[in-house]
């Protein structure tokens, strides 16, 4: 070490110097550095969701669109509604990227006159020209909407109040990167030029409008929150230790590894979204514990009379080995990120990992040179040099042990129970706070007129023109009323041609039922293609074989529990069928993605908690207490998800990632702890003055890095964006558990360890 401190004091000035340029340099790549909100970077390439995906997508179009929705209390059966629908599709028809424009108004009914019942004819249900419409005729045409099957819960509420326009994207809008920010562009000055119009209130859903939505928030939070940590965690270590190289050198530490682990990551080709946004966060938790622990050492050395050199060697000499260790522990922690397949996951295990190495590096070497330089006086107070003073703390934790355990088994075994009543649940929708405007179009639109979510199936008949069989359509329909029986709530609409077929035969043969003749069958989709006008074909609701059919199905926002309820359920009904169907979409893979995200991070949490035993057993070499050395990092994220479990709140994406966060700091509160423990045990000291040695040199920093993240990490309860306000309430709770837990629970275990068993004597002796 004498010679590491050597080599600091002769090139601290290089040292100080050169890593801020260092790091400049790389942060310079900074300005490209990009958010991406789309979908696809939540699978890998050859995922089957993914390929499922592409492949309805090349046959059959798109699901992804923009929508828009408005409501009339007095019905949209009028001029000034109407033709607002009108204005608006045919703008859609126009823009840029939109294969098709849907509504009440171009909506292609299928009826027959009064006078010649024999003739089928399609045409738009709204006439072009609204001037020429009647009162009668707004009657007569919301009289047959509202009886409609194939209209009701889809263009119009039951009401009709409430109405919906769909454009639908081409199905190749988002090969070349994701469009939508360039559709929300041409979107939103249409609408606000629309509503100074008529003075609706319009409603915008769709693809677009939430991948831009995720878009903003991410850039938000990012931009806001970030800083307002780093804020924080400046104010707090500056009341902390009275000092402003307290405040600034440590956040210089955390500030140079963020910077350069996003300069990587952005020269590496990777975009933040709102999973990897909050990779300064993470660091600035892995970062600040070793740079206010070093300094904490410093200051304290410096307040004993060691000159600036001696406090420094000072301070090292008690933190590099725990720094060493819980720096490893954390990149080893956060590595297990890297394995999953998706890649936002893996992305941020990467960059946090990196984050945790040079995190180290730069607390071990530039901090140490930047205090070397530091030439103002510290008033000298209570020199004692070779004796550390007592606090009472450590005669308490010798006094009370069996009551501090006993209290906090209690404590730990109520709390825990909850456990048993949490889910692991999630919804896209509902990441957004009730107050953001994405969420709000959601709801009002199931509010009012339909399912604001839907699943694409895809049944195959199984063979050429197969999509004409009689007995398919029979199973088609089947599963119609099975579907929306077992789901009566949350199942709104669904269509496919199996609708239009029935409309035909009810006309000509006055039955709404499916032919009994393929043929005839055939006739009706020949003729309904044929009456459709050009951009309107069906070519969207079957494949060019005729061999599988579209069956979109509308469904109310529901959590991600519920969804997967409703897909396999979709999965299981076909597959006792002869046929074979593939259920893909939006809302299905968003689904997917949900699940997978956090199953993915319980997983790690599950295979870092291995990792952490592991390494506790290797670096301590105590086997029969392990499970001693285990239960701090273990405890806090436990009785949080008992806390949730009691609540009734379950467990999201923000929540799984906080369980990371929560060990990374809880191991290197442990380790810490540990090391001065087993250290001054070795040393011959009593278990009282033991634990106030730990405390002098160990918990000091371990309470302001504490309080420091949990009320830094408390800013993100603010957050319009649910995972991150679970995230920061959730991290905030279980670091002061985690504090408690260190500086109580631990010792009084350990204590009666000590005391009622010889591992720990026996280790003394050798």
């Amino acid at each position: 070490m004498k010679a590491y401190i050597d080599f600091l004091y002769k090139f601290r000035w290089a040292i100080t110097i050169m890593v801020p340029l260092l790091v400049m340099m790389l942060a310079s790549s900074l300005k490209h550095l990009e958010i991406d909100g789309s979908y696809r970077i939540w699978f890998e390439e050859d995922s089957q969701t993914l390929v499922d995906y592409d492949n309805f997508r090349n046959e059959f179009s798109n699901d992804d669109g923009i929508v828009i929705v408005f409501k009339d209390e007095n019905g949209i059966f009028n001029k000034k509604a109407l033709g607002s629908i009108q204005r608006i599709t045919e703008a859609l028809w126009e823009m840029p990227h939109i294969d098709r424009a849907d509504s009440i108004t171009n909506y292609q009914h299928v009826h027959s006159e009064a006078d010649k019942p024999d003739d089928v004819l399609v045409d738009d249900f709204i006439v072009d020209d609204l001037d020429e419409a009647t009162p009668a005729y707004f009657k007569q045409r919301q009289e047959i909407a509202t009886t409609d099957s194939i209209i009701v819960n889809r263009f119009i509420s039951k009401d009709a109040t409430t109405t919906m326009i769909f454009a639908r994207l081409e199905a190749d809008a988002n090969e070349h990167g994701d469009i939508s920010a360039e559709m929300m562009g041409y979107i939103n000055p249409l609408i606000e030029a629309e509503s100074n119009k008529t003075g609706y209130k319009y409603w915008l859903n769709g693809g677009p409008a939430m991948t831009q939505a995720f878009v903003d928030i991410a850039g938000h939070d990012a931009m806001v929150f970030t800083p307002l940590v780093f804020l924080a965690s400046m104010i707090l270590l500056f009341m902390l230790f009275r000092r402003v190289s307290g405040a600034l050198i440590p956040l210089a530490v955390v500030l140079f590894t963020f910077l350069s682990v996003l300069a990587v990551q952005t020269l590496l080709g990777y975009k933040l979204n709102n999973f990897t946004a909050n990779i300064p966060v993470f660091i600035v938790a892995i970062g600040i514990a070793d740079a206010v622990h070093i300094y904490s050492l410093w200051l304290m050395g410096k307040k004993e009379g060691l000159d600036n050199k001696a406090a420094v060697t000072h301070s090292l000499h008690k933190n590099f080995l725990p720094i060493l260790l819980t720096s490893f522990t954390t990149t080893v922690g956060f590595s297990t990120l890297a394995i999953s397949d998706i890649v936002p996951v893996a992305t941020l295990g990467i960059a946090t990992a990196s984050g945790a190495v040079l995190a180290f590096i730069i607390s071990v070497l530039w901090m140490p040179a930047v205090l070397l330089l530091l030439k103002k006086p510290i008033a000298v107070q209570n020199i004692e040099k070779k004796e550390v003073k007592s606090y009472g703390y450590g005669a308490f934790i010798v006094k009370n042990d069996k009551k501090i355990v006993l209290l906090g088994t209690l404590i730990v075994a109520l709390l825990g129970l909850g456990i048993l009543f949490v889910k692991v649940d999630s919804n896209t929708i509902k990441y957004f706070d009730k107050e953001v405007e994405i969420r709000k179009s959601s709801e009002f639109t199931m509010d009012n007129l339909t399912g604001s979510m839907s699943y694409i199936l895809i049944a195959d008949s199984g063979k050429t023109d197969g999509i004409k069989d009689p007995e398919f359509l029979h199973t088609v329909e089947k599963f119609y009323s099975d579907y929306q029986l077992m789901f009566p709530k949350d199942v709104r609409h669904i269509s496919s041609l199996l609708d239009t077929i029935k409309r035909y035969n009810k006309i000509m043969n006055q039955k709404e039922v499916i032919p009994k003749d393929r043929k005839l069958i055939a006739q009706y989709l020949l003729m309904y293609s044929m009456g459709l006008p050009q951009g309107m074909e069906i070519t969207d609701q079957m494949d060019f074989d005729q061999r599988k059919l579209r069956i979109t199905v509308l469904t109310n926002i529901v959590d991600n529990t519920k969804d997967m309820k409703m897909i396999n359920f979709a999965k299981q009904w076909w597959d006792k069928t002869p046929y074979a169907m593939t259920l893909t979409g939006q809302t299905a893979m968003y689904a997917y993605m949900a699940k997978d995200v956090t199953a993915t991070l319980i997983y790690s949490l599950s295979l870092t908690i291995l990792i952490v035993s592991i390494m506790m057993l290797l670096i301590f070499k105590r086997l029969k207490i392990l499970w001693i050395l285990l239960l701090p990092n273990l405890l806090p994220v436990i009785l949080v998800i008992g806390v949730m479990g009691w609540l009734g709140l379950t467990i999201d994406m923000g929540v799984a990632i906080a369980g990371a966060i929560i060990i990374g700091v809880a191991v290197d509160d442990t380790i810490h702890f540990l090391v001065k423990y087993f250290d001054a045990r070795k040393r011959g000291l009593s278990m009282a003055d033991t634990f106030d040695e730990v405390l002098h040199y160990a918990g000091r920093a371990i309470l302001f890095t504490t309080i420091v993240l949990s009320l830094s990490f408390s800013v993100f309860a603010f957050s319009t964006f649910t995972p991150n306000q679970n995230f920061g309430v959730v991290t905030a709770i279980a670091l002061i558990l985690a504090l408690i837990i260190d500086l109580l629970y631990l010792p009084a275990l350990l204590h009666m360890a000590d005391k009622n068993t010889n591992y720990i004597k026996e280790n003394h002796a050798q």
